[in-house]
């Protein structure tokens, strides 16, 4: 049970509110929970959804990339929570397919053959990990697969982005409302 009041952000009368709740069910099918949670501060969650839009759309990273960098470090975090949310947009957002998404959960990098994609996940891995342990060769790497400066600063900020709401969501203990397959394949979770 959350540690905090929920507040259902589609009864707001706030038009940059009602539009955040029509972009993340347009994604995910419905209004998740912590969003339920970020409400009992509604000037920073617009602030940060909107932080959060800015970095999916106006970067140099696919949409799959992100999700893909999402899903690892929301799983390298420990958040099953915010892994089923990246799972979630990923399969269904954005139909891609099952199989590989769950694929994707289970086995991490090691499924990936596109080595834009691996490289991308590495360091954000790396960065999730051992911030201080970046090497002018790992930033060099993934110019190497085509980011400018602006795509790699995109990414760091993609990572603290994604650690701060596995941080919201573990902390207050958002209540799982994703499917079970994604924390069952993720997590090993089993049904009580």
């Amino acid at each position: 049970m959350a540690r905090v009041d929920l507040i259902d952000p589609r009864n707001s009368k706030d038009e940059e509110i009602q539009a955040i709740c029509e972009w993340v069910t347009e994604m995910e099918g419905r209004v998740p929970n912590h969003f339920y949670m970020e409400m009992n501060f509604p000037e920073f969650f617009k602030a940060k959804l909107a932080a959060t839009k800015i970095l999916w759309q106006l970067g140099e990273l696919s949409l799959s990339e992100i999700q893909h960098v999402g899903i690892a470090v929301s799983k390298a975090n420990s958040c099953s929570y915010c892994t089923a949310a990246f799972c979630t947009i990923l399969n269904y957002g954005m139909k891609t397919d099952e199989d590989y998404t769950k694929s994707f959960l289970e086995d991490g990098v090691d499924i990936i053959l596109d080595g834009r994609l691996k490289a991308i996940i590495n360091f954000a891995l790396k960065v999730n990990k051992d911030m201080q342990g970046i090497t002018d060769d790992d930033v060099n790497k993934l110019r190497d697969f085509g980011l400018s400066d602006k795509g790699i600063v995109q990414l760091v900020n993609l990572v603290s982005d994604f650690a701060s709401y596995n941080r919201l969501n573990l902390a207050l203990e958002t209540d799982y409302d994703y499917r079970d397959i994604w924390r069952q394949v993720g997590f090993d979770w089993k049904a009580e």
